[in-house]
């Protein structure tokens, strides 16, 4: 079966930085891919350039087999691949169904409002957020505005989902109903790229991991042969965190 994503030698400068430094990546249908790496390594870039935010400085970026390298975010969305934001920002005096209704309309092919209307409110059904539905986005929580983004992304109708640091402030117990909700994701079909600090995030959800450090692909495997990796644990995971892994 062929990738559903692919990076061949994906490059990204800004001025003489190398963000991204000829990253080859494939990603199959069906997969959690986590994606992990130090502040800095190259990750949140990597999805910019995926989603169009960022053009690659050289490479080639192929999604179901269509070259998406030079496509602007609106037209990477509507082929069916969505993002959420590291910083979550909401369009603070629309309602939540119509945050999610705007993502329905951009990319989720609703015909009008009234149906985009009615595809938020099964979303935010799928996220648990249906009574918050004609609430103001500006009264919600952290962790609630980061499950509307989820929402907001899931009506756009994605085959793939790339989520950045989507349990970045939340608790323990925010973050294990979060892991839950992927999982229901991916059971849905969708496959899922997850931009994670947490571990044990990365080790709960992931069927496959990546590791980014100084914009070059260092490891990429099955989790536990990943965090094992002689140069991921000096790059980022220390000789602590392994030792009590391998315990």
């Amino acid at each position: 079966m062929s990738a559903l994503l692919r990076l061949e030698g994906v490059s990204r400068r800004f001025g003489g930085l190398a963000a991204l430094d000829s990253v080859s990546l494939e990603l199959g249908r069906g997969e959690i891919l986590g994606l992990i790496g130090p502040n800095g390594a190259g990750k949140t870039t990597l999805v910019n350039v995926v989603t169009g935010v960022h053009t690659a400085t050289s490479g080639r970026v192929t999604f179901e087999g269509q070259d998406i390298t030079r496509l602007p975010p609106h037209r990477v969305a509507r082929l069916g691949l969505a993002r959420t934001w590291q910083i979550v920002q909401p369009f603070p005096r629309m309602t939540v169904a119509e945050n999610v209704a705007a993502g329905a309309l951009f990319a989720g092919g609703a015909a009008d409002v009234a149906s985009a209307l009615a595809a938020a409110r099964e979303s935010l059904g799928f996220v648990n957020l249906a009574d918050l539905a004609d609430a103001p986005a500006a009264t919600l929580t952290l962790a609630r505005r980061k499950r509307l983004e989820l929402a907001r992304a899931l009506a756009m109708k994605p085959r793939l989902i790339m989520l950045d640091e989507v349990n970045a402030g939340l608790n323990t117990a925010e973050i294990d109903e979060a892991l839950a909700l992927i999982r229901r994701i991916a059971a849905e079909g969708i496959t899922i790229v997850i931009i994670e600090h947490l571990m044990k995030v990365v080790l709960g959800v992931s069927t496959r991991i990546a590791v980014l450090h100084h914009g070059r692909l260092i490891a990429d495997g099955a989790p536990q042969e990943v965090v094992r990796d002689k140069e991921v644990v000096a790059a980022y995971l220390g000789r602590r965190y392994a030792e009590r892994g391998a315990a």
